[in-house]
Protein backbone atom coordinates (compact mmCIF):
# COMPACT_ATOMS: atom_id res chain seq x y z
CA UNK A 1 0.00 0.00 0.00
CA UNK A 2 1.44 3.33 -1.11
CA UNK A 3 1.94 6.24 0.93
CA UNK A 4 -0.87 8.22 -1.10
CA UNK A 5 -3.76 5.44 -0.18
CA UNK A 6 -3.04 6.16 3.90
CA UNK A 7 -6.43 8.63 3.86
CA UNK A 8 -7.82 5.21 4.74
CA UNK A 9 -6.46 5.52 7.93
CA UNK A 10 -9.20 8.21 8.44
CA UNK A 11 -11.60 5.94 7.51
CA UNK A 12 -11.43 3.41 10.08
CA UNK A 13 -14.19 2.72 12.14
CA UNK A 14 -13.46 0.58 16.15
CA UNK A 15 -15.68 -1.18 17.93
CA UNK A 16 -16.01 -3.22 20.71
CA UNK A 17 -15.99 -7.22 20.00
CA UNK A 18 -19.57 -8.05 20.36
CA UNK A 19 -21.56 -11.12 19.62
CA UNK A 20 -22.93 -9.28 15.99
CA UNK A 21 -19.01 -8.55 14.77
CA UNK A 22 -17.90 -12.23 16.10
CA UNK A 23 -17.52 -13.06 12.58
CA UNK A 24 -14.89 -9.97 11.77
CA UNK A 25 -12.92 -11.07 14.86
CA UNK A 26 -12.49 -15.01 13.49
CA UNK A 27 -11.82 -13.37 9.78
CA UNK A 28 -8.75 -11.25 11.13
CA UNK A 29 -7.37 -14.12 13.38
CA UNK A 30 -8.05 -17.19 10.71
CA UNK A 31 -7.20 -20.39 11.32
CA UNK A 32 -4.32 -19.83 13.72
CA UNK A 33 -6.21 -17.64 16.17
CA UNK A 34 -3.84 -14.81 15.26
CA UNK A 35 -0.60 -16.51 16.45
CA UNK A 36 -0.64 -20.57 17.49
CA UNK A 37 -4.26 -20.52 18.37
CA UNK A 38 -3.60 -17.84 21.01
CA UNK A 39 -7.23 -15.66 20.70
CA UNK A 40 -5.66 -13.46 22.54
CA UNK A 41 -6.26 -15.62 25.91
CA UNK A 42 -2.45 -16.01 26.72
CA UNK A 43 -2.87 -13.03 29.45
CA UNK A 44 -6.58 -14.25 30.98
CA UNK A 45 -5.16 -17.82 31.77
CA UNK A 46 -2.59 -19.56 34.06
CA UNK A 47 0.39 -21.45 31.34
CA UNK A 48 -1.39 -24.76 31.76
CA UNK A 49 -4.61 -23.68 30.51
CA UNK A 50 -3.68 -21.67 28.01
CA UNK A 51 -1.34 -24.79 26.30
CA UNK A 52 -4.11 -26.49 26.80
CA UNK A 53 -6.24 -24.18 24.98
CA UNK A 54 -4.40 -24.56 22.02
CA UNK A 55 -6.19 -27.51 21.15
CA UNK A 56 -9.74 -28.63 20.33
CA UNK A 57 -10.59 -24.66 19.34
CA UNK A 58 -10.18 -24.21 23.85
CA UNK A 59 -9.02 -20.86 23.58
CA UNK A 60 -11.14 -19.31 20.80
CA UNK A 61 -14.12 -20.89 22.70
CA UNK A 62 -13.14 -19.10 26.07
CA UNK A 63 -12.89 -15.85 24.42
CA UNK A 64 -16.18 -16.21 22.48
CA UNK A 65 -17.48 -17.02 26.16
CA UNK A 66 -15.87 -13.73 27.17
CA UNK A 67 -17.52 -11.93 24.82
CA UNK A 68 -20.93 -13.78 24.80
CA UNK A 69 -20.66 -12.45 28.93
CA UNK A 70 -20.38 -9.21 27.62
CA UNK A 71 -17.23 -9.01 29.31
CA UNK A 72 -14.55 -7.06 28.11
CA UNK A 73 -12.37 -8.04 25.66
CA UNK A 74 -11.02 -5.77 23.17
CA UNK A 75 -11.17 -2.71 20.28
CA UNK A 76 -11.25 -4.11 16.33
CA UNK A 77 -10.22 -1.70 13.69
CA UNK A 78 -12.58 -2.27 10.71
CA UNK A 79 -12.59 -1.15 6.90
CA UNK A 80 -14.42 -1.42 4.14
CA UNK A 81 -16.21 -3.87 6.49
CA UNK A 82 -13.45 -5.93 7.09
CA UNK A 83 -11.67 -6.19 10.34
CA UNK A 84 -7.87 -5.28 10.15
CA UNK A 85 -6.93 -4.89 13.19
CA UNK A 86 -7.32 -5.72 17.19
CA UNK A 87 -5.99 -4.16 20.11
CA UNK A 88 -6.75 -6.58 23.28
CA UNK A 89 -8.52 -4.37 26.27
CA UNK A 90 -9.85 -4.92 29.41
CA UNK A 91 -9.58 -4.08 32.96
CA UNK A 92 -5.47 -5.19 33.98
CA UNK A 93 -7.88 -7.20 36.96
CA UNK A 94 -8.83 -9.23 34.31
CA UNK A 95 -5.13 -10.02 33.04
CA UNK A 96 -3.94 -13.32 34.98
CA UNK A 97 -0.06 -12.76 34.16
CA UNK A 98 -0.20 -9.54 34.27
CA UNK A 99 -1.24 -9.80 38.08
CA UNK A 100 1.77 -12.48 38.33
CA UNK A 101 4.29 -10.21 36.38
CA UNK A 102 7.75 -9.26 38.30
CA UNK A 103 8.24 -6.88 35.90
CA UNK A 104 4.82 -4.96 35.27
CA UNK A 105 3.89 -4.83 38.86
CA UNK A 106 1.47 -2.16 39.76
CA UNK A 107 2.85 1.00 40.49
CA UNK A 108 -0.18 1.83 42.68
CA UNK A 109 -3.76 1.06 43.73
CA UNK A 110 -5.76 3.05 40.71
CA UNK A 111 -8.33 1.05 38.49
CA UNK A 112 -6.47 0.91 35.30
CA UNK A 113 -7.54 -1.07 32.02
CA UNK A 114 -4.76 -2.76 30.33
CA UNK A 115 -3.61 -3.32 26.71
CA UNK A 116 -1.62 -6.30 26.82
CA UNK A 117 -1.16 -7.03 22.84
CA UNK A 118 -2.29 -6.03 19.55
CA UNK A 119 -2.92 -8.09 16.19
CA UNK A 120 -2.62 -6.28 12.75
CA UNK A 121 -3.75 -8.07 9.55
CA UNK A 122 -0.13 -9.18 7.24
CA UNK A 123 -1.17 -6.70 4.52
CA UNK A 124 -1.74 -3.67 6.82
CA UNK A 125 0.83 -3.51 8.82
CA UNK A 126 3.79 -0.33 9.06
CA UNK A 127 1.60 1.93 7.61
CA UNK A 128 0.15 3.94 10.96
CA UNK A 129 -2.53 1.53 12.21
CA UNK A 130 -1.31 0.72 15.24
CA UNK A 131 -1.00 4.52 16.30
CA UNK A 132 -4.56 5.09 14.77
CA UNK A 133 -5.93 1.92 16.66
CA UNK A 134 -4.62 3.25 20.08
CA UNK A 135 -6.63 6.22 19.26
CA UNK A 136 -9.67 4.05 18.70
CA UNK A 137 -9.08 3.05 22.13
CA UNK A 138 -8.61 6.14 23.91
CA UNK A 139 -12.08 7.32 22.43
CA UNK A 140 -14.07 4.32 23.06
CA UNK A 141 -12.22 4.51 26.75
CA UNK A 142 -13.25 8.26 27.45
CA UNK A 143 -16.86 7.76 26.31
CA UNK A 144 -17.24 4.33 28.96
CA UNK A 145 -15.87 6.11 31.15
CA UNK A 146 -12.11 4.68 31.88
CA UNK A 147 -9.49 6.64 33.67
CA UNK A 148 -6.25 4.93 32.79
CA UNK A 149 -4.99 2.78 30.31
CA UNK A 150 -2.06 1.31 30.63
CA UNK A 151 0.55 -1.35 27.94
CA UNK A 152 3.82 -2.53 27.78
CA UNK A 153 5.22 -2.44 24.40
CA UNK A 154 8.42 -3.08 22.97
CA UNK A 155 11.41 -0.70 22.81
CA UNK A 156 13.61 -2.89 19.89
CA UNK A 157 17.28 -3.65 20.57
CA UNK A 158 17.52 -4.47 16.49
CA UNK A 159 16.72 -2.39 13.48
CA UNK A 160 14.12 -5.20 12.39
CA UNK A 161 11.82 -6.45 14.52
CA UNK A 162 10.43 -10.04 13.43
CA UNK A 163 6.20 -9.46 13.12
CA UNK A 164 5.92 -12.11 15.20
CA UNK A 165 7.88 -10.11 18.88
CA UNK A 166 5.66 -6.79 17.79
CA UNK A 167 2.35 -8.27 19.32
CA UNK A 168 2.94 -6.37 22.31
CA UNK A 169 3.02 -3.11 20.44
CA UNK A 170 5.75 -1.01 19.81
CA UNK A 171 6.39 2.15 21.69
CA UNK A 172 6.69 4.44 19.42
CA UNK A 173 3.41 3.84 18.18
CA UNK A 174 2.38 4.13 21.93
CA UNK A 175 4.30 7.59 22.10
CA UNK A 176 2.85 8.95 18.84
CA UNK A 177 -1.06 8.20 20.86
CA UNK A 178 0.02 10.24 23.99
CA UNK A 179 0.97 7.17 25.93
CA UNK A 180 4.11 8.05 28.27
CA UNK A 181 6.44 5.94 30.58
CA UNK A 182 5.93 5.69 34.11
CA UNK A 183 8.07 2.61 35.02
CA UNK A 184 11.57 1.48 33.26
CA UNK A 185 11.55 -1.64 35.36
CA UNK A 186 11.95 -3.33 32.14
CA UNK A 187 14.60 -1.00 29.99
CA UNK A 188 12.82 -2.48 26.50
CA UNK A 189 9.74 -3.31 28.12
CA UNK A 190 8.31 0.01 29.53
CA UNK A 191 4.93 0.80 31.37
CA UNK A 192 3.07 2.99 29.60
CA UNK A 193 0.40 5.15 30.66
CA UNK A 194 -2.56 7.08 28.79
CA UNK A 195 -4.68 9.66 31.73
CA UNK A 196 -8.07 10.49 30.34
Amino acid sequence: MSTKDLDFLNDLIFEPLTPANWGLFEQLFGSKGACGNCWCMYYRLTKSDFQEGKFEDGNKLAMKELVWNNKPSGIIAIYEGQAIAWCAFAPRRDYLKLSKSRVHKPIDDLPVWSIPCMFIDKNFRKIGISAQLLKGVIHYAGKHGVKIIEAYPTIPTTEKLPDSFAWIGLYKSFERAGFKIVDRTSVNRPMVRYYL
